[in-house]
C-alpha cells in the first residue's frame, strides 16, 4: 500500500488562510506546513487495524483544482496492508538555524525577512520529524545534486502534459522548484534522519547503497 505526502495537502482555503495569517507564500502546496500530517496519521492507524473487509478511506488530492476532492471521491482500500509506504520527499529532514542570506529570488524577492523560512523550520524539527521518527525505516533516494532537480521536474511535465515544454514553461517550473531549493540542498548534503541512503544518478539509477 502506498500514500503520499502528495495525498493530504492543506485544503486551498486551509492555505489560504496560513497565506493570510503567516505568510503569503504558504498559499502555494509542497513545503513543510501545507499537508495535513494529522490526516495521513488517521489513514495509517486505520489502515493498520483494518480487518479483512474493512475499507478504509485514502484521501485524494486534485493538483488540477489545486484542492482535496470530496471524500466520496477517495479511494476505497480494503483489508490491512502488509506493509504501508510512504512517499514523502521531506520527511526526515532535520532542523537547521536560519541563518545567511537569501538562497535564490523567491527568498530575496518575496521573503526578505526569512518570516516564512523560519516558520517552515518549526515544522520541520517539529511535526513532519516527529512523524518520520515514528516510521519504521526511512530510505533517502539521494540526489546527486539540486542541479538535476530541474530537469527531473520537467521530464515529469513533459509526461503529464503529453508534449515538449515551451521554453516559457521550462522557465515557471525553474521559479517553483525554487520553493524546495533549501531544503533540498541541506537534505543532499546529510541533515537527513534515514535508515538507508540509495545514491542516484543524473538518470535516478541507483549508484550506491548504504546503511
Amino acid at each position: 500500500m502506498q500514500l503520499s505526502l502528495d495525498d493530504v495537502y492543506l485544503t486551498r482555503a486551509e492555505r489560504a488562510a496560513m497565506a493570510r495569517d503567516i505568510h503569503p507564500l504558504f498559499a502555494v502546496r509542497g513545503p513543510p506546513g501545507t499537508h495535513d500530517l494529522g490526516l495521513l496519521e488517521r489513514t495509517i492507524a486505520t489502515l493498520t487495524v483494518a480487518g479483512p473487509e474493512e475499507q478504509t478511506l485514502i484521501p485524494v488530492f486534485d493538483k488540477l483544482a489545486d484542492d482535496r476532492t470530496p471524500e466520496h471521491a477517495w479511494r476505497l482500500f480494503t483489508g490491512r496492508p502488509k506493509a504501508i509506504l510512504i512517499d514523502g520527499w521531506c520527511l526526515g529532514a532535520t532542523v537547521q538555524a536560519l541563518h545567511g542570506p537569501p538562497l535564490n529570488a523567491l527568498e530575496r524577492d518575496q521573503d526578505p525577512a526569512g518570516v516564512w523560512r523560519s516558520v517552515i523550520e518549526r515544522f520541520v524539527g517539529g511535526p513532519y520529524l516527529d512523524f518520520a521518527r515514528r516510521l519504521d525505516q526511512r530510505v533517502f533516494l539521494r540526489a546527486p545534486g539540486f542541479e538535476v532537480v530541474l530537469d527531473w521536474r520537467c521530464e515529469q511535465e513533459t509526461a503529464l502534459r503529453g508534449r515538449p515544454l515551451s521554453p516559457r514553461e521550462r522557465e515557471g517550473i525553474a521559479a517553483f522548484i525554487q520553493y524546495f531549493e533549501r531544503l533540498t540542498r541541506r537534505m543532499i548534503d546529510g541533515a537527513v534522519l534515514a535508515n538507508v541512503v540509495v545514491q542516484l544518478d543524473r538518470n535516478r539509477f541507483p549508484v550506491t547503497v548504504s546503511p
